[in-house]
């Protein structure tokens, strides 16, 4: 009778034990975008045109750029020319892209939207993208951006 009252008490114990324990909660993916992220690499199509900190830049007005996503929902983008656009921003169902819309002004050739693809896992240190179509500000280039916080 004892040993049968011991184990329902460890049986009890370790159910409780097992119900406090919960997993620590994954940051999806606009989490670990919500913040000022500044360019460290800039590719346009293969070449390799900005990198912070460099001294012989191709472009060296990469070192303005600025992805603001620290606001949920709401985008400030500066990019090479200086010019900054707000709108708002999302991330697709399946987070593999970054949608930017309702961009003002709106971009050349554009109807207000910039979408990219997130190359890889974002991180609280790194993010990296490549836009879905081609700049016009760059010469129909495709870019890739290595991004870190500012």
């Amino acid at each position: 009778m004892k040993s049968q009252s011991y184990q329902a008490l460890l049986v009890g114990l370790l159910l409780t034990l097992l119900a406090g324990c919960q997993p620590k909660p994954v940051p999806s993916i606009a989490d670990q975008l919500g913040r000022v992220w500044q360019a460290q690499t800039v590719k346009e199509g293969d070449l390799l045109v900005y990198t912070l900190g460099g001294s012989s830049n191709v472009k060296p007005g990469y070192v303005n750029f600025r992805l603001d996503l620290s606001q949920p929902g709401g985008v400030k983008l500066k990019d090479i020319d200086g010019r900054q656009l707000t709108g708002t921003w999302t991330v697709s169902t399946d987070n593999r892209r970054l949608l930017l819309s309702g961009l003002n002004p709106r971009p050349t050739n554009t109807d207000g939207s910039i979408d990219y693809y997130i190359v890889e896992v974002p991180t609280a240190t790194s993010l990296r993208l490549e836009r879905t179509a081609e700049s016009r500000k760059t010469g129909n280039s495709l870019n890739q951006y290595g991004l870190v916080p500012e």
